[in-house]
């Protein structure tokens, strides 16, 4: 009987069908080795002596018991357990010697000493990436000639034939038609230009998608969606390994750099997971216990937002919220300790020299009215829309890539995103430029000296006698008149507007590294500024309105179009993800100011209400829901009123369930089980006619263990009794040795009644992070229900089909 409660062990399958990736092996030993190599198999017990001659698996330490095969999902309360007794271990032992006593102190510090070591290596890449992917998006424009390495800015710097106005024209940075043809306007000029700009994105995109199709396939896509996985208890070997730190740090660059719609800020939450992951094999305790080394990855969720937004409070706030499945209070500490170290080193590097974190941070002064929260609400409507409707239409895209030729090319699928990308850019000033210098103009309050299109208001002098009576107030400049460069600009903005939400749904989930914060961000922007622009207006116009004049008199400054562009950028991006908390921290500590607090909340909620409205799930969970990962949504309420009995296998129709009994059976009974069934455990009996429930073994745990014990022990064969018991019952005499497997046996394994609510079932799977739970009737073993099992009960009771559940 095949039951399909339980996964497949070393499906070859399964790794491709779960990342949709073929064709390259994962470096899994560098993710965590199964084995303890320093140890060795070849000892031996000695001679047996009548029936006492048992073989004791605790005291022998076999390697490779008490771990997980790929694609399974680790036992929360096994780790946990185990993590208790290592604990008491010590606490006993410190009491004996002073050796003892300093090893409790390293062990107490070295949770501490890990974060301080993720904050130091995340922040270093994340200032590494920034700078590199400034230099190379310029490189598309044009190169400096006292050096290629340095970047428009950078260039520009030193000289001393510059005007504040263009402070970006300098005879050391040079375009590529400068170059090439001599001339700096003109046709040829824009000709020349166009074709470099395309070129090069065109090669760095080509770049991106090579590396990562030929070394790490795991590095595409942003990762939360895995990331939550993995800390659900899943384990992808591979996903969080060294080589694809690498290929992700390496492609990110080349992917920002090439313009396509993406940014970096998703994909360094899983750089900074990798770097966590690789330092915890620095540390016994997280190397050798998944449920500690989730809570470490919890904490580097945190990190990877701290050095993507330069929001600390913001990064543990989105790990609480957004990706973490267990999250103590210990958690919560070491979270907030390693953003902090994290975000001073990003600030000590300084990426964009304007000693701020991120190239967007900007400050408002200009107070808000509370009239204005009818516009800010409107926002958040038309950032819940574009969520849901940008959620459908990627997850539509997406379905289709992985069901038709389309997923068959993916470098071609990239080069062509790539090329129309290029070309339709080019020629807007607005989508021309990278997704954070985007939003830093559409963030901008306009002062007297900016020349940017998007300040191009007419002089207070030309405005007439209408604007004879304004003057520059306390707080900003006063509402003007716009000019032609701010009616040019709105004219781009709203091509911009068209595009971004567009090329985004295509672009997301190809196989290049590619985060979805920015990209939401540019385009709530560019709403947002564009409504601002016409509150502004119609305030300046029409200031004698009942609704404008108890606030807006003459003369003052009273909209700030900077403004709407940040909160549209809140309301698109909680639209997509549906972040709310974590979403205002972090849109907090970028602008600086509390005064925002009440209309950041009021358009990032009205956002998640409209989007919640029109479909439950954020981005992620439909990512994850797409590609049938095993995670189980601890946000959904389980409403059906169904029994485990529904549930549990086997069925009616099925063959009985597969059990092992606690004496009867012999080694080679057990391995022909074994090589016939594809179970991941069993369950252990009394006998078969009492079916009376003794405990649970794990596949892996009973495999290893046999072959440890034919390799270490003399006398197990084939013939050779297997037993669950403390007591060794008679042995025929002169027959071989039995072989004790009550060392790896759980004695307490879960078991509910199968007149028991589902709804209750499903809670104590999410609270306890169970992989299988055991049904009982009176004591005697019906049937056993997996994770697998829940969630395709769930798909089935939404009306989805239960066989997209695990690697679809």
């Amino acid at each position: 009987m095949e039951n399909e409660g339980f996964s497949k062990e070393g499906s070859s399958s399964s790794d491709d069908e779960l990342v949709d990736l073929t064709g390259t092996a994962q470096d899994l030993i560098d993710d965590v080795p199964y084995l303890d190599h320093g140890s060795t198999a070849n000892h031996s017990n000695g001679s047996w002596a009548g029936n006492a001659g048992l073989l004791d698996l605790l005291e022998e330490g076999v390697p490779g018991v008490g771990t997980y095969d790929d694609f399974n999902t680790i036992d929360w309360v096994r780790e946990k357990s185990k993590d208790r007794d290592r604990h008491r271990e010590i606490s006993r032992k410190k009491k004996q010697s002073v050796l003892a006593l300093l090893f409790s102190l390293s062990d107490a510090f070295s949770g501490w000493l890990l974060m301080l070591l993720i904050g130091l290596m995340s922040g270093a890449l994340a200032g590494g990436i920034d700078i590199a992917a400034h230099w190379l998006t310029d490189l598309k424009e044009g190169v400096c000639l006292n050096g290629f390495w340095f970047n428009h800015e950078n260039c520009c710097w030193d000289s001393k034939e510059t005007t504040f106005q263009e402070r970006d024209k300098c005879p050391q940075w040079k375009s590529w038609a400068e170059l090439m043809v001599g001339v700096t306007e003109g046709a040829s000029a824009y000709v020349v230009n166009y074709l470099m700009y395309v070129s090069w994105a065109l090669l760095f995109s080509f770049l991106a998608v090579i590396l990562v199709r030929a070394f790490a396939p795991y590095a595409c896509g942003s990762g939360i969606p895995e990331i939550k996985t993995i800390l659900s208890g899943f384990i992808i070997r591979g996903y969080l390994g060294k080589w694809t730190l690498v290929i992700k740090t390496i492609t990110l660059v080349l992917a920002v750099s090439s313009g396509l719609s993406l940014g970096k800020e998703g994909p360094l939450v899983h750089v900074a997971c990798c770097c966590a992951n690789i330092l915890c094999h620095l540390f016994t305790k997280y190397r050798k216990n998944e449920a500690k080394r989730r809570e470490v990855l919890s904490a580097a969720s945190a990190v990877g937002v701290s050095v993507a937004f330069g929001a600390p409070i913001g990064g543990v706030l989105f790990s609480l919220e957004e990706v973490s499945y267990y999250f103590p209070l210990k958690t919560l500490w070491r979270s907030f300790f390693a953003a902090l170290v994290a975000a001073f080193t990003l600030r000590s590097i300084n990426p964009f020299g304007n000693s701020r974190l991120v190239l967007f941070y900007v400050e408002f002064h200009t107070p808000w009215h509370f009239l204005e929260l009818f516009p800010f609400v409107l926002l958040g409507i038309f950032g819940g829309l574009w969520g849901a409707l940008f959620i459908r239409a990627n997850i539509a895209w997406c379905r289709r890539r992985k069901t038709s030729r389309l997923g068959h090319y993916p470098v071609l699928e990239v080069l062509v995103v790539a090329l129309a990308t290029a070309l339709l850019a080019f020629p807007n000033e607005y989508t021309r430029m990278s997704g954070s210098e985007l939003i830093s103009e559409l963030f901008n309050d306009c002062s007297l000296l900016d020349s940017s299109k998007l300040c191009d208001y007419l002089p207070l002098s030309k405005v007439g006698d209408k604007g004879a009576n304004f003057s520059q107030s306390s707080n900003g400049l006063a509402d003007r008149p716009a000019g032609p460069g701010v009616y040019a600009a709105i004219w781009q903005l709203a091509l911009a507007l068209v595009f971004k939400m567009f090329i985004t749904v295509v672009t997301f989930g190809m196989k290049v590294p590619s985060g979805l914060f920015i990209p939401s961000m540019a385009v709530g922007a560019i709403a947002g500024r564009l409504l601002g622009i016409g509150m502004e207006q119609l305030a300046y116009y029409h200031h004698d309105w009942p609704m404008f004049k108890s606030w807006c008199s003459p003369g003052a400054d009273c909209i700030t179009p900077g403004l709407y562009a940040m909160l549209g950028a809140a309301a698109c991006l909680g639209g997509v993800t549906r972040m709310t908390v974590s979403l205002v921290v972090i849109m907090f500590e970028l602008t600086g100011g509390l005064e925002y607090i009440v209309p950041l909340m009021a358009a990032t909620m009205t956002s998640k209400w409209v989007a919640d409205a029109l479909g439950r799930e954020g981005i992620y969970e439909a990512h994850i829901r797409l590609n049938g990962y095993p995670f189980l949504e601890t946000k959904e309420e389980f409403e059906h009123k169904t029994l485990a009995m529904d549930v549990m296998r086997p069925r009616r129709s099925d063959p009985p369930l597969s059990v092992l009994t606690q004496d009867g059976m012999t080694v080679e009974e057990v391995e022909a089980m074994i090589s016939d069934t594809s179970y991941s455990g069993f369950p252990v009996v009394v006998s078969n006619e009492s079916q009376r429930l003794v405990g649970f073994v794990l596949r892996r745990d009973l495999v290893i263990s046999i072959d440890n014990a034919r390799r270490c022990q003399e006398g197990i064969v084939g013939a050779s009794h297997i037993l669950f018991t403390d007591h060794s019952p008679s042995q025929p005499l002169g027959g071989p040795p039995p072989l004790n497997l009550r060392s790896i046996l759980d004695l307490s394994p879960l078991a509910v009644t199968d007149h028991t609510p589902m709804e209750i079932t499903v809670d104590i799977f999410r609270k306890l992070g169970l992989r299988q739970c055991l049904v009982t009737q009176n004591g005697r073993l019906l049937g056993i229900i997996t994770k697998k099992d829940i969630l395709k009960h769930m798909a089935q009771m939404a009306n989805r089909d239960p066989d997209s559940i695990l690697f679809n």
